[in-house]
């Protein structure tokens, strides 16, 4: 473990949104806490990364693999119409990449899930159903690790 990642921490707003979920090599995988949607936050592991451009090359590409991976995991298990993934850090700096699996049914659609309805927190089966789905990562091509 580098230092960086030693003095990694989750910034306040996404410990207070988000359940976690798991680790990839580089990044931590986060659900937000609104059942309307399967809307996961990947996080790199690393202190003071603000910007895409302040990862190394390598890192950067490592983001963007687990991105695609976990992109193309949620289109098949939620049935997605589209995959909306985007990095904004308005409201949290801390670099952080939206992963969302879109149907046409939901809440938002078409249109952005920010702030559109007030989010529904997760009762305890349906976040025991996600996490069962996701185990489908442990098996795949990045080394998943889930948090409890």
């Amino acid at each position: 473990m580098d230092e960086l990642e030693l003095e990694f921490e989750l910034d306040p707003r996404l410990v207070t949104d988000t359940i976690a979920i798991g680790d990839f090599p580089l990044c931590r995988l986060l659900l937000m806490n609104d059942s309307q949607y399967p809307w996961f936050i990947l996080v790199p592991r690393r202190a003071g990364v603000t910007e895409l451009y302040h990862l190394p090359a390598k890192e950067q590409q490592q983001l963007i693999h687990e991105a695609s991976e976990l992109s193309e995991t949620l289109a098949d298990l939620f049935q997605a119409r589209k995959m909306n993934v985007a990095t904004l850090g308005n409201m949290v700096p801390q670099l952080h990449m939206h992963v969302i699996a879109r149907k046409e049914n939901d809440p938002a659609w078409p249109g952005p899930v920010w702030g559109k309805v007030p989010a529904v927190s997760y009762a305890p089966e349906e976040l025991a159903r996600v996490r069962s789905k996701l185990e489908v990562l442990l098996d795949g091509e990045l080394a998943f690790e889930p948090h409890d």
